[in-house]
């Protein structure tokens, strides 16, 4: 039987319970190790604020491990996680997915399906959307995962593969192309990456009105993509471009109209 290991960085957010009792009630061969890894900075990263979620776990708190990556973002807490694990897999999950029912006997037969030059097999994402009324823009993006690839909402790559490459890259800080980055080094180092049949629930999680807003600090991330892998690395990625260029041609029309009125030119600032 393929062994894995299961790691799952955390802020120690309210979607940890239900993510580890989806994961404690899924059916088949159980994990070899579950490490979560607490990624709140310093003081914050409390023990006992995770005593609830733990317990949800049942059996399977014997093989959990809870370590700390001192708030260092995804990428940085996953590599810490990656450091204990001894299986030949590890399958990351993120603390805001539940698994599906069948999800371990499903992971295990993805894992003994996989030929021996693939790296990494990739679950199916389902976002659930309101059907009572237009989705919001958070949840549009929320639904964009269940067409990405490689993202690392449930991820089961070969140990031995994450480690030839050097885990993440902790530059990327965010929730954003550390998963794309990884794998593009993981193909340019011979590997394949192929989609599996399990499958993992991503529910909506609430977000504030400006969070679209937020999100923007993103751009920074495909700036290093592009140092990293080139001016392509959307195509290799296989990643959309959104309005890349729609917002750079608004930004520099705003840019020349405050040129223009601080010129004393208003009729053109305002054309």
């Amino acid at each position: 039987m393929t062994s894995y290991a299961v790691v799952i960085p955390t802020l120690a957010r309210d979607t940890l319970a239900d993510c580890l009792a989806a994961l404690a009630a899924a059916t088949g061969p159980r994990p070899e190790q579950i490490v979560l890894v607490d990624d709140r900075p310093g003081p914050e990263a409390e023990a006992g604020a995770l005593e609830y979620p733990l317990g949800v776990l049942g059996d399977l708190r014997a093989r959990t491990v809870v370590l700390h990556s001192g708030g260092r973002g995804p990428a940085a807490a996953r590599n810490t996680g990656l450091r204990a694990v001894t299986a030949p897999w590890t399958a990351f999950l993120d603390d805001d997915v539940q698994v599906g029912p069948h999800w371990c006997d499903q992971l295990v037969q993805d894992l003994a399906e996989a030929a021996p030059d693939t790296g990494a097999v990739q679950g199916v994402i389902a976002v659930p959307l309101p059907g009572e009324r237009r989705p919001t823009d958070w949840e549009r993006a929320t639904a964009g995962l269940a067409r990405a690839r490689w993202i690392t909402a449930d991820m089961a790559y070969r140990t031995e593969a994450l480690k030839q490459v050097g885990g993440f890259d902790e530059r990327f800080t965010r929730a954003f192309r550390e998963d794309a980055d990884l794998a593009l080094r993981v193909l340019a180092a011979g590997w394949r990456i192929r989609q599996g049949r399990r499958t993992t629930r991503h529910p909506v999680r609430p977000a504030s009105r400006w969070v679209s807003l937020t999100q923007q600090r993103g751009n920074a991330d495909d700036a290093l993509m592009r140092r990293l892998h080139g001016p392509d690395w959307w195509e290799k990625a296989v990643a959309p471009r959104g309005r890349i260029r729609r917002h750079a041609a608004v930004t520099a029309a705003a840019a020349a109209a405050l040129a223009l009125a601080a010129a004393g030119r208003p009729r053109a600032a305002a054309l």
